[in-house]
């Protein structure tokens, strides 16, 4: 496929070719995390986002408070456009994780994206920096910088502060 990007529909049939092998083991072992986050890694970078909610939804429910896996489910949910549903799981994240570093930036980030919520998205980068004081050097002035970006942005327009994709 050198010289052109494949489309969504090709990217479905990679997907689907490369899930093949893993989904074929799911069928003796169907709470197996590990290849329920495999298989919705590879729908998630295939922008197959519905499916790979799917299986990290399957994930989520096998490890229920693992905030890695639900950070995962929101990051699909919303890709796939349901910035509601990606914040209730991360909400849920943050009920057994309160500080999660990851978690919380991608609360902001949603918040922002997602609902045009700068306020919001000011208040979890907020405790994000408060709550991790040991965060990476550079990820913290990667905050510092959106967290700068989304207080100068008039409370009606939040677009233009993008960063980094999900995490």
């Amino acid at each position: 496929m050198s010289g052109h990007m494949p489309s969504l529909e090709e990217m479905k049939q990679m997907a689907d070719k490369q899930a093949a092998p893993l989904l074929e083991k799911l069928k003796s072992d169907p709470n197996n995390t590990a290849l329920l986050l495999q298989v919705g890694a590879i729908y998630h970078t295939t922008h197959q986002f519905q499916q790979a909610a799917n299986y990290y939804g399957r994930a989520a429910q096998a490890d229920p408070k693992n905030p890695a896996i639900r950070t995962k489910l929101a990051a699909s949910l919303f890709r796939g456009g349901d910035p509601d549903a990606a914040l209730k799981q991360l909400n849920d994240a943050l009920s057994f994780a309160p500080n999660d570093a990851n978690t919380l930036f991608n609360i902001g980030m949603i918040k922002l994206e997602g609902k045009q919520d700068t306020k919001g998205a000011v208040a979890a980068w907020q405790t994000l920096l408060k709550t991790n004081p040991q965060l990476d050097p550079q990820r913290k002035a990667e905050v510092q910088k959106l967290l700068a970006q989304a207080q100068s942005v008039p409370a009606h327009g939040a677009k233009g502060a993008r960063g980094n994709e999900q995490r």
